[in-house]
């Protein structure tokens, strides 16, 4: 099924699968990998224990191939199904890999800044995890790539262009992220994953805000 994949996407479909597996066999093992607020906490474990837990610095990776539940992961690796694929295909593995890893870390970034504001603030205490920072990365590199390529989306079943598509879920994202809406969703983390794409793009075209001087 995954056979007509390019590398990279086929290896990162995998990975997230078999983590996930292993989450729901051995959920202890992960607290360290789950991207936590900076400093140092005692929390109670999903089999009750109470465990020591913080920032580490391979955690702006790990995140990324954690999931938080069923539908969580299939939303994701869905739309790395559908838009990494031809993006890789397009790139070349190298290029993909350099910009999914540039997405998932950034958005990591961000969301390490917010979540530590947020418990500094007296907010609530909480762990990130998933692909879906570098996974709307991609949607913008499809929308930048294929702005006019038809899309069909699967929750409400509209089709739009891809450029639309991107525009409308950054702005939604940016809403619920300043109003608060949906809890326990990491939108400045999304938000994150895009921009920092779309500077590594822009980055590799030369263009605003990486113009180039012409001799």
């Amino acid at each position: 099924m995954l056979d007509h994949l390019p590398p990279v996407t086929r290896a990162l479909l995998i990975s997230n699968v078999a983590v996930f597996v292993l989450q729901m066999l051995q959920p202890g093992l992960f607290n360290d990998f789950m991207l936590w607020p900076w400093g140092d906490y005692l929390v109670r474990d999903q089999q009750g224990q109470v465990v020591n837990v913080g920032f580490l610095p391979w955690q702006v990776f790990s995140y990324g191939f954690m999931h938080g539940g069923l539908s969580h992961l299939f939303l994701n690796m869905f739309a790395l199904y559908m838009f990494g694929g031809p993006i890789e295909q397009a790139w070349g593995t190298r290029r993909f890999s350099i910009y999914y890893f540039t997405c998932l870390i950034g958005a990591g970034l961000i969301q390490l800044l917010v979540a530590t504001s947020a418990v500094q603030a007296d907010g609530g205490l909480y762990p990130t995890v998933g692909a879906s920072g570098a996974v709307f990365g991609l949607l913008l590199a499809f929308g930048m790539q294929w702005p006019n390529r038809q899309i069909l989306l699967l929750i409400p079943p509209i089709p739009m262009k891809a450029r639309t598509f991107v525009i409308v879920y950054g702005l939604i994202e940016l809403v619920m992220g300043v109003t608060g809406t949906q809890s326990g969703v990491a939108h400045f983390a999304h938000l994150g994953g895009m921009a920092f794409g779309f500077g590594l793009i822009q980055y590799w075209r030369g263009r605003w805000p990486f113009e180039r001087r012409r001799r």
